[in-house]
């Protein structure tokens, strides 16, 4: 009987008719419905499947109009004899291989020898806790947005516009959205001959090291850095020189002076998130003009600088045309719209679009009309706006998170923005194992060595996203991690029972708190002032680009320091044994476990 190959879900998003089509076809593509087979009436077929006869009629006219099945008269509908014309045969005795003779790998001349590290497991949506940079949930896609502008690019007379473009070129319309909406935000003014359309970031690097990359060039790389690019370099034979980075971005030595190339991801830099400072940009366009090196800045991520405002782009800062630009669309809609752009000057454009050609004449023009309704409607600028305002709220929560169940066991380092951090533990920590006890908790965190070229990557290090981790998770996720790594580091920590210092009583802290002025680091980086006032009230204040200022109450109950702010640590109510070291002092809580380090000001 026909309707047990017919599975029909009244659920799902496709119609009933969608549904009853698709497996049509599909029975009859594959042979479940040889040519010639009679098939039963509309009436009966409707009957067997529980649904309205209108809605099969409506299928069998479609299948016929198309040819997959004919009408004879007085007889039925049949399985069309012509479904399979034009297809080779099959034989139903399959021919068995010879495996080793079937062995092609000895023929192969361009293998490629990458990284295969992965940041996590494919099925990283079933556990609670993925912070995992580069993975989206799908509740963030603008599905009304996009399926609007779809259906704009596919009108009739836009169909008529793009499909009408002469052989390699791109959607002017796109070109020209990007051009006046996107760049400008950069700083970067271009023409629209000076703009390349490519399938997402990665199409565009591989561009441009097809282009400017062989084996007698040298590629100063961010160390640690973007391994992909890293891979596209060597592949091409390529002699990199791997630059350490610090707080403000690549460092700029004399050993960019033996280079012909810098590739940089200045805005938040791969993987650490750090930015380049303005001073830096500067030395490093500096270094390029007198050494004749040209530069590919790589601005991924740059619609998420978070504290302050964004710093121009290099290629916007560029007199001498040396800055090669790329760009995409953001991460988030590159699973369903993989588009970036390459800004360069004139010339180089044309040469990356003859090698674009060999491979893929340009990206569907069907999605970059839609790409460029979706700009000029405004879609995504309101879209941008709201995904910052998501990724803002989860970074500070995860940077809250961390600097309180955290506060002297990491540090994040000072970073205006991006949607991951990079984290260094206590010394003792081995990240690759911490990373596995944790999957098992059900957290994800990010392995870093595939960020380094050699096998001197950290062993404390690893990395922590927000783009995949919904708001109300961090915390808990964050707390169980943090007692996790404790457990693993426990036997190296100092405690109160151990620690170097003079433990102070009820009457010693009596003495020593009211009018004292603390100042201890936060994990990511900035300075901050605790004022505990004699009256029982106290104030505190951080340094740093997002300067945040609360108020709360602190007393002394059975030898301890009990404190409450209103907005920091959640408003929770917290207490601390206090040993005094010299000028510092130190903060455990009721389990006797090394809390935080303070340096005493004034008294």
């Amino acid at each position: 009987m026909i309707s047990r190959l017919i599975h029909i879900e009244p659920s799902k998003n496709d119609s009933l008719q969608s549904q009853i089509r698709q497996k049509l076809v599909e029975g009859i593509l594959v042979g479940s419905f040889a040519a010639g087979t009679k098939l039963p009436s509309s009436r009966k077929l409707a009957q067997q499947l529980s649904v309205s006869r209108n809605t099969v009629v409506l299928v069998y006219q479609a299948l016929l109009d198309e040819g997959y099945i004919e009408s004879r008269e007085r007889s039925g509908i049949y399985v069309s004899e012509n479904v399979h014309q034009g297809r080779v045969e099959t034989f139903e005795q399959q021919t068995s291989f010879n495996a080793k003779a079937g062995n092609n790998q000895h023929r192969f001349k361009g293998a490629l020898a990458v990284t295969n590290a992965k940041s996590c497991p494919a099925n990283w949506r079933k556990f609670p806790y993925p912070f995992i940079d580069g993975k989206y949930d799908s509740s963030l896609y603008p599905v009304k947005e996009w399926r609007e502008a779809n259906s704009k690019a596919n009108a009739t007379n836009e169909i008529y516009h793009w499909s009408e473009l002469y052989g390699d070129d791109d959607d002017p319309m796109l070109l020209d959205e990007i051009r006046t909406k996107i760049l400008p935000r950069r700083g970067i003014q271009a023409s629209q001959d000076e703009i390349l359309i490519t399938v997402g970031t990665q199409q565009a690097l591989h561009l441009i090291t097809q282009l400017f990359v062989d084996k007698n060039t040298s590629v100063a790389v961010e160390e640690p850095g973007y391994p992909e690019m890293r891979d596209l370099l060597l592949h091409q034979g390529a002699k990199p020189t791997y630059q350490p980075i610090d707080d403000k971005g690549m460092v700029v030595d004399d050993n960019l002076d033996n280079c012909d190339i810098i590739y940089t991801t200045p805005s938040h830099q791969t993987p650490t998130s750090i930015t380049m400072s303005m001073a830096r940009r500067d030395e490093l366009l500096s270094k390029a003009q007198q050494q004749d090196l040209l530069i590919i800045e790589d601005d991924f991520e740059f619609e998420s600088n978070f504290l302050g405002q964004p710093h121009p782009a290099l290629r916007s800062l560029d007199d001498d045309n040396r800055v090669v630009y790329v760009s995409c669309l953001s991460k988030v809609l590159a699973s369903g719209v993989q588009i970036g752009f390459i800004v360069a000057d004139s010339a180089v454009i044309i040469e990356l679009k003859k090698i674009r050609k060999l491979v893929l004449r340009n990206p569907p023009l069907n999605n970059q009309r839609a790409v460029a309704y979706f700009l000029s409607l405004g879609y995504y600028d309101s879209y941008m706006m709201h995904l910052h305002k998501v990724f803002f709220e989860r970074w500070l929560t995860l940077r809250e998170a961390l600097n309180i169940y955290l506060p002297n066991c990491i540090d994040t380092g000072p970073i205006q923005g991006g949607t991951a951090y990079w984290i260094t533990g206590p010394k003792q920590l081995d990240g690759e194992y911490l990373r596995e006890k944790a999957a098992e908790l059900g957290i994800l965190i990010e392995p870093v060595k595939r960020y380094f070229s050699s096998s001197n990557a950290p062993d404390n290090c690893f990395r922590m996203g927000v783009t995949s981790i919904p708001n109300d998770k961090i915390r808990d996720g964050v707390s169980k991690l943090a007692e996790l790594i404790h457990q693993l580091t426990g036997e190296y920590e100092e405690k109160l029972t151990n620690a170097k210092g003079r433990l102070l009583d009820q009457e010693a802290l009596k003495k020593l708190l009211p009018d004292s002025v603390l100042e201890c680091q936060m994990v990511y980086g900035v300075p901050c002032t605790i004022e505990l006032k004699a009256n029982g009230t106290m104030l505190g204040r951080t340094g740093g680009e997002d300067q945040e200022v609360d108020r709360g109450r602190w007393w002394i109950e059975n030898g301890m320091y009990y404190r409450q702010w209103k907005l920091w640590g959640y408003g929770e109510l917290k207490g601390f044994y206090v040993i005094i070291d010299g000028e510092q002092m130190k903060w455990f809580d009721q389990h006797y476990r090394f809390v935080r380090e303070l340096e005493i000001k004034s008294s």
